[in-house]
């Protein structure tokens, strides 16, 4: 199906790719992996054929068709499903076809191919996908200028699977998932039959979905039957193999050199001398196993506290007055809990864990912590604004002014920024030496608590492994958000279910919230008995919904327009509250008593014409029913 040949790219004067061949299997589940920078993304671009290579290239067959991500986002007034239904372009193209011709024979043509691919269950199917991904009926309605880009790339990725490409390629596709989203996903591809090309750190999701492995490293690909796990005992049977050779090269070598030595000067023997003084040049050097300094994570550990360090009774939390995300908030931190936070995106996740960072107040009830409490708050954008024009050690000077040159350089140690790579652009790091850093900065003060969101996005498997052993080892209190259940599962003792409004203890497992959430996106995929309507009488009520919602659909575009309008606004006004350096200036020169005057007044706004925009979808609604 896929032949890698040979394939070299050079960009900026460095070989990212050195004559990469591999012969994929048809139908197979590939997951590509190698350390963050060593061109994974490049080889998918070429595959895609997105990027010429300077040498070798790719042979498949030339009808298949390729699905891959581009780095646009779709954007628009479109919604979600109308993207997702548009992506199947064959469809598309014929449904416009059955509007606009008139000739009967044609259109008789039309309607057998839409029914050879199944073009009535197309809705229900996209619906499904949405669905599994995070968008509930309401979601997938709203145009796609009201999300933002991390919301954007899921629909993307909707399209992308809705489309059923012969080969799949997906570039970190759960970096923008929740866990439940994740798992959902994982699902969806052990049942997808085409072959796939997948890069992803996600140790579960290797071991769940994929059938090979191939790993690229110093330009050059291997591929190993398996998952994950397989790879690794495969990998580490390869390398001992390779150390136990370069000790037999050294000792030979050492052998040589010493009858060179003691015989280059005698007459006798001088002919043997020169003849393994040959040997010794044709022996090419097997180099050491070198040690990864990415791999490095070291938590200072803090000054002891007595327990609880934090506490929360019946407390509530949010935004704007009066109006809270999370309420009856009951929960203790003692100094050595490793507590995950579950529940999908937009359930209060990130809200819960800044009101634990102290980032929010307790709007109603209480929280109480220790004055000497020290936290450490790890989230994205902190990745994001790092000065790309400064080094780490210009980083961390400045966040540790009263501190020695020894103390700075100690700390960026212990992440593994020694040497040249503390003095090294930001600018010119890979993302997961960004989250390095970032890690770095907010543990400067031994953290007596360590608050991580989503802390694995930008790191490979090998560093992922380094930071859950730091994270073991280290003596704080750590809460977790990620969507990488191996992690969870290695660190986390305590699950904390963000769902409904509050927080609370989950009694189970993570395996058995695993088969919660399956089953319930299985129960909840939708239009399934739609599937099943006889296909006739589907296109003729399809039809007929479509000619009554025309009219309908124009009175509801005013009040879908405002709701769009008041959503941006609104998260406007967020940004100006919490990174007043990103805000308008219109908003930056505002108070915070002003800005939160300003929320609810927008909130209450926003209800009105979500209101109208609800009246306006159900007479559609009770029209299509109709």
């Amino acid at each position: 199906m896929l032949n890698l040949n040979a394939i070299t790219v050079r960009l900026g004067g460095r070989t990212i790719l050195d004559g990469a061949s591999a012969a994929l299997p048809p139908g197979g589940r590939v997951g590509l992996i190698g350390r963050n920078g060593a061109g994974k993304s490049t080889l998918m671009r070429v595959v895609a054929g997105l990027l010429d290579p300077d040498g070798g290239g790719v042979e498949m067959p030339r009808a298949a068709k390729i699905g891959y991500i581009a780095q646009e986002t779709p954007a628009g007034s479109a919604t979600p499903f109308e993207t997702v239904l548009a992506a199947d372009l064959e469809r598309a193209a014929l449904l416009h076809e059955a509007e606009t011709n008139h000739d009967t024979h044609r259109l008789g043509d039309i309607h057998d191919r839409l029914n050879a691919i199944a073009a009535h269950a197309a809705p229900a199917r996209a619906a499904r996908i949405l669905v599994g991904l995070g968008f509930d009926e309401e979601m997938q309605q709203q145009p796609l200028d009201s999300f933002s880009g991390g919301w954007r790339m899921r629909v993307a990725l909707a399209a992308l699977l809705f489309s059923g490409p012969d080969l799949l390629l997906l570039d970190e596709p759960s970096n923008h998932l929740d866990l439940e989203a994740t798992l959902w996903l994982e699902n969806f591809l052990k049942s997808y039959r085409a072959t796939m090309l997948i890069v992803s750190h996600e140790r579960d999701l290797l071991n769940n979905v994929a059938d090979h492995i191939l790993h690229l490293e110093q330009g050059k690909v291997t591929l190993y039957p398996g998952g994950y796990d397989a790879f690794e005992t495969q990998r580490a049977e390869r390398l001992a193999q390779l150390e136990s050779a370069r000790a037999n090269q050294a000792s030979q070598r050492a052998r040589l050199q010493d009858y060179i030595a003691r015989n280059s000067a005698r007459a006798s023997t001088a002919k043997q001398a020169q003849s393994r003084v040959k040997a010794l040049a044709r022996m090419a050097p097997i180099a050491a196993v070198a040690e990864d300094p990415s791999l490095s994570f070291d938590f200072p550990s803090p000054a002891e506290l007595k327990p609880p360090l934090v506490t929360l009774d019946m407390a509530s939390v949010g935004y704007a007055p009066g109006v809270p995300v999370l309420s009856r908030l009951d929960l203790r931190l003692d100094p050595d809990d490793r507590l995950a936070l579950l529940g999908r995106n937009g359930n209060g996740k990130t809200t819960l864990a800044r009101l634990l960072a102290a980032q929010l107040p307790a709007m109603e009830g209480k929280m109480n912590a220790p004055g000497k409490l020290k936290v450490g708050y790890f989230t994205q954008y902190q990745v994001e604004e790092l000065n790309g024009e400064e080094t780490p050690l210009q980083h961390m000077s400045r966040l540790m002014p009263k501190a020695t040159p020894a103390a700075v350089r100690a700390q960026l140690g212990r992440f593994g920024f020694s040497g040249v790579k503390a003095v090294m652009e930001v600018s010119k790091m890979s993302g997961g030496e960004r989250a390095r850093l970032a890690l770095a900065l907010i543990t400067r003060e031994a953290p007596h608590l360590l608050i991580l969101d989503e802390p694995t996005n930008h790191l490979d498997v090998d560093a992922r492994e380094a930071l859950v052993q730091a994270l073991n080892d280290y003596k704080g209190a750590v809460v977790m958000v990620s969507h990488d259940r191996h992690m969870l599962a290695l660190t986390a003792d305590r699950l904390v279910l963000v769902d409904g409004g509050t927080a609370r203890e989950y009694a189970g497992s993570l395996d058995d919230y695993t088969d919660l959430i399956l089953g319930r996106n299985q129960e909840s995929g939708g239009g399934g008995q739609a599937a099943r309507r006889n296909r006739k009488d589907e296109r003729r009520a399809t039809a007929e919904a479509r000619a009554q919602g025309q009219s309908l659909r124009r009175s509801a575009e005013a009040a879908e327009a405002e709701t769009a309008r008041l959503e941006a606004r609104k998260r406007e006004i967020e940004r100006a509250m919490f990174d007043p350096g990103a805000a308008a200036p219109e908003d930056r020169s505002r108070t915070m008593s002003e800005l939160m005057k300003l929320l609810a007044a927008t909130d209450a706004r926003l209800a009105e014409a979500e209101r109208k925009w609800v009246e306006a979808s159900e007479a559609m609604d009770r029209a299509q029913a109709a």
